[in-house]
């Protein structure tokens, strides 16, 4: 079965088709800069060279269209004709308290989905965009929805509740959603399988580090806490994202600062985090480079990335009673050995000890990174949200699993 997967955004639209009986990338590429003079679609088909095409991409109908027209194309696709796409598979970014697993796509799915443009205002109209055209154009072909928040939805009350008014909630809807749950099911689930385990047996933490960081506590194959809350803002502090901070900071800056609630909002999320505290850059990398170079402030930032990344470690075994495996994935969590190392450094209470020439020489590659004598497992599990999303649609449309609605 061949699934292609969407992950439509505002001005850009990723694509990936996947044969998911070998669970092979046929091929890849991004439409973007839709709806702007100079779009640009970057393909590239297996055991082919990578191409580049420019045309206007007005929407992203036109977008999906021209996708169809490369996968099919004579000398640049991968298939013969549009048939031989089985199911689509939308990655989502908010399904809000509705749906607890994906869901084959019918009317009342868009509506409700829909129903949570509030919630992300940024992302759902775009994906929304992406199955419209999906509609359009392959009318025939059964679409699924991958919500990125559906793996955090089984949450108990004392983890998703804030410490507000209940009606905030009931009324209102604020809570903590949480975010990257395709990312941490896939890297959870493929844990549990490299160490030949019952996820189910299982108390793992998972930590999804790059530029947007997070983290999910998950016991027995259920996420039962996770770092980013109501929006991606809560939680660790991040490349350009504050996380946690005291909610009267806020009002104390806007006024200090003159800035209205967007400017704010942009400040929070876009100025801040390890950028903001080094004055340098966002990239750990380049922190990393800066701080053995001599520069306090990225080293102030990387302490406090590997601290807030050590405390949550702390609070969410806690919160487990236990626990049984680590596992680090992202762009930091998969090639950043200094950022493991220190973030780890002092847990051998815990049970937690790294294998020090492993961490070192692991780089974007699956690894148990732990001492043999370490109490609990920790690894390097590259994350493959992509394959998630077209395993999640294998399922539903063969009907090897049902959809499930909270």
């Amino acid at each position: 079965m061949n699934i292609l997967v969407i992950n439509a955004g505002s001005s850009s639209l990723k694509y990936q088709l996947i044969d998911i009986r070998e669970e092979n990338v046929m091929a890849k590429g991004i439409a973007d800069r839709i709806g702007f003079e100079n779009s640009v679609i970057v393909h590239t088909a297996a055991g082919k060279t990578k191409k580049e095409y420019t045309k206007k991409l007005t929407d992203h109908k036109q977008a999906i269209a021209s996708v169809f027209s490369i996968l099919t194309d004579k000398d640049d696709g991968i298939i013969a004709d549009l048939s031989s796409i089985d199911a689509v598979g939308h990655r989502i970014v908010h399904g809000g308290e509705k749906f607890s697993e994906s869901v084959r796509i019918n009317d009342e799915v868009i509506a409700a989905i829909q129903e949570n443009i509030e919630l992300a205002p940024l992302h759902n109209p775009a994906n929304l965009m992406g199955i419209s055209a999906c509609r359009e154009l392959v009318p025939d072909v059964p679409m699924v929805a991958v919500f990125d928040t559906a793996f955090h939805s089984k949450m108990p009350e004392k983890a998703f509740l804030y410490g507000l008014p209940y009606n905030a909630y009931s009324e209102y809807r604020v809570r903590k959603y949480g975010f990257h749950g395709t990312s941490h099911k896939y890297v959870s689930q493929r844990a549990a399988k490299l160490l030949k385990k019952d996820i189910k047996d299982l108390k793992m933490i998972t930590c999804h580090l790059g530029n947007g960081s997070s983290m999910a506590a998950v016991k027995g194959g259920i996420s039962v806490d996770t770092s980013m809350g109501f929006t991606p803002l809560e939680g660790l502090t991040m490349g350009t994202r504050s996380g946690d901070i005291d909610a009267a900071i806020v009002p104390y800056l806007m006024g200090k600062l003159e800035m209205d609630v967007e400017q704010t909002i942009n400040y929070l999320n876009k100025k801040s985090g390890v950028l903001g505290i080094s004055g340098i850059s966002n990239d750990f990398r380049d922190l990393l480079k800066a701080a053995n170079g001599g520069h306090e402030r990225a080293r102030i930032a990387l302490d406090i990335f590997c601290y807030k990344l050590k405390k949550t470690i702390g609070s969410y075994a806690a919160a487990m009673e236990g626990l049984d495996v680590l596992v680090f994935t992202g762009g930091i969590g998969e090639n950043d050995a200094f950022t493991r190392k220190n973030a780890l450094s002092g847990l051998g209470f815990m049970g937690i000890e790294l294998d020090a020439e492993k961490n070192q020489n692991t780089i974007g590659c699956e690894m148990e990174i732990s001492s043999a004598k370490s109490g609990v497992k920790v690894l390097v599990v590259p994350t493959n949200e992509e394959l998630m999303i077209a395993m999640d649609t294998h399922h539903i449309v063969s009907g090897v699993a049902q959809c499930a609605c909270v």
